[in-house]
């Protein structure tokens, strides 16, 4: 895989030429910016920006200004390789608060090391309806340590608006939810994304997120996709790269809460 190759086709496909919105949410261009737009519980976002040192601010703060009047969160996701090289901290003065930052990987699924078994008495199923996104959403607050409730709403209104594109999983150990992960599919580009994997500690390096993503491959290669796309954390960045991805930049989330109204 040539990796500066996929990255210019990932800053192509899945940002700059980004169709990512669904039937209650948009994408937006303002000049040299990018973003996706919905309502309250939606993803808000700039997912693309093409900004140099003389119109960076001023592009920055329209777009505090847009998000601002709608009343929403919404996350400024950088990348590494973004310009200008000072973007972050730019960011940081306007208001903005960093999370932690991941590390963009992607795997081509030909070139990929998928066999792997899950634990006796474990299977991993596909989410449907509302009870299985509610065993999702519980595994994900035993995996984190935090609610979930955004889980909910993004799954629920997938499987409800989209549920062609949709592809949630959560993993069962006998009836109880122990891991969670989907798969977006982005069609017209050659890249899918997986999400989640975060696993109960107490079920941790026993081969369930090696599954979840060995499972999502098998799907996107027979929906003709190419590449897999992960913002791995720390934890999971080993294990995907002894499967076989690549790390191709990093991608951190800046935050910016709305203005309190008086």
């Amino acid at each position: 895989m040539d990796e500066q190759e996929v990255l210019a086709l990932f800053d192509r496909q899945m940002r700059k030429e980004s169709n990512e919105a669904g039937p209650s949410t948009r994408m937006e261009r303002d000049g040299t910016v990018l973003r996706h737009v919905g309502g309250k519980l939606d993803w808000n976002a700039v997912v693309w920006s093409e900004l140099d040192e003389d119109d960076a601010d001023a592009v920055i703060a329209e777009q505090v200004r847009f998000f601002g009047e709608l009343g929403v969160e919404f996350e400024w996701k950088l990348y590494g390789h973004d310009t200008p090289a000072d973007l972050g901290d730019r960011l940081l003065a306007a208001g903005f608060a960093a999370e932690e930052r991941e590390t963009l990987m992607v795997g081509e699924i030909s070139g990929l090391r998928l066999a792997t078994d899950l634990p006796d008495g474990v299977r991993l199923e596909r989410v449907t309806d509302a009870a299985g996104v509610e065993l999702m959403a519980r595994a994900s607050e035993r995996a984190f340590g935090e609610n979930a409730d955004w889980l909910r709403h993004r799954v629920l209104k997938q499987l409800t608006e989209e549920p062609e594109n949709a592809y949630p999983f959560v993993v069962l150990a006998g009836d109880e939810p122990v891991s969670g992960a989907r798969m977006d599919v982005y069609p017209g580009t050659d890249f899918v994304g997986l999400w989640g994997g975060g696993t109960a500690p107490e079920w941790r390096g026993k081969g369930i997120y090696r599954a979840l993503v060995a499972e999502r491959a098998r799907i996107a290669a027979d929906l003709g996709y190419k590449y897999l796309q992960v913002d791995a954390t720390d934890q999971s960045r080993p294990i995907l790269q002894r499967l076989g991805f690549a790390a191709l930049s990093t991608t951190t989330p800046y935050i910016k809460a709305p203005a309190q109204r008086s």
